[in-house]
């Protein structure tokens, strides 16, 4: 028998490399700024190679909340895949050092590792090319049904959501969690996610195979097909499940704060105040970080979003996903905790 977590996160397991750069090298590599676009391997490693430094850590929306949630505290697992490879190697070193269970076993054949080049501008403004590799060879066998059952939340991130395979996987993962009487979480990951799966997001939503719902104002909008943040919202209030139920969702405005979304009621958290916008790389996922440990510890939906808005203040105020500060202490101080 698994030993119970708080968290079990599914998503894709990606090798950052982070530098920082400007609007002039984006427009020689004829890379869309603020966006995020998927590169193969050859492309991958010409980009490398005309990168500045570079800061290289284990990444991926999801093992950033993963991390997160686990340095507030939380008993945190991963779901993902890698190659065994040195960047593999990588991948499970750095995140089995932060305290997140990982023990799915390594691809010895096929694509490598995945990375992802994470390009910051000054004005703090994230480039992502991403080449996939490995992480897309995640299945349904690598789900192993003891450890799903033992998380309160099986969070899933919608990067994942494009291999058959992996679909499978979440799916298998939803009905083992379902089963045990623990609730599912999704993160719509970006808005271009939303194009292209936008009816399986809503039928997710719509038939109960989701419990609790982050996405950003931009990613909602897209869901709705709507230019209108507040109607998003209102459509989302209005959601209920075959069950008759209303999701719980929680909705990031960036310096607006953020929304909790429950009941048929919206409710609004504030942004935490930061010194500097640095690089907003992994707000979303620390976001989501915070309001999951706080919601394992008890603490109300609004309270935690509270913990949530400041893993990700504290995390866009320097490079990379990960943070650098103590968020137990640092929660404590501000009397969230």
């Amino acid at each position: 028998m698994s030993s119970p977590l708080d968290l079990l996160v599914l998503g894709n397991a990606i090798v950052d490399v982070i530098a920082r750069t400007d609007d002039g090298f984006l427009a020689a590599q004829n890379v869309a700024k603020g966006a995020m676009q998927l590169i193969d391997e050859e492309r991958a490693e010409a980009l490398f190679a005309v990168m500045g430094p570079a800061t290289i850590v284990s990444g991926g929306s999801g093992a950033n909340t993963a991390v997160g949630a686990a340095l507030l505290g939380a008993k945190t697992g991963f779901i993902g895949k890698v190659r065994n490879d040195e960047l593999g190697g990588l991948f499970a070193h750095d995140l089995k050092a932060t305290g997140v269970s990982f023990s799915v076993p390594a691809a010895t054949d096929g694509p490598a590792t995945a990375r992802c080049f994470v390009l910051v501008t000054p004005d703090g403004e994230r480039t992502m090319n991403t080449y996939l590799g490995a992480c897309q060879g995640l299945n349904p066998a690598d789900v192993e049904e003891a450890v799903v059952a033992s998380a309160r939340v099986v969070y899933l991130e919608g990067y994942l959501w494009d291999p058959p395979a992996a679909k499978e996987a979440f799916r298998k993962a939803v009905k083992i969690a379902h089963g045990a009487g623990n609730a599912v979480a999704l993160t719509l990951s970006d808005a271009f996610c939303v194009g292209r799966y936008r009816e399986e997001f809503l039928d997710l939503i719509r038939d109960g195979s989701i419990d609790i719902l982050f996405a950003n104002i931009g990613e909602l909008q897209s869901l709705y097909e709507t230019d209108d943040p507040d109607a998003a919202l209102k459509a989302l209030r209005d959601e209920r499940n075959g069950r008759g139920l209303h999701l719980l969702a929680l909705v990031t405005r960036s310096s607006e704060g953020a929304a909790v979304v429950k009941g048929g009621e919206i409710r609004t958290v504030p942004a935490s105040p930061i010194d500097e916008l640095v690089d907003s790389t992994g707000a979303g996922d620390l976001f989501a970080a915070g309001f999951l440990a706080g919601h394992a510890r008890g603490l109300d939906h609004v309270t935690s979003a509270r913990l949530g808005a400041l893993a990700a203040a504290e995390v866009i105020q320097h490079i990379g996903a990960r943070p650098q500060s103590d968020l137990v202490k640092l929660a404590r101080s501000r009397g969230i905790l």
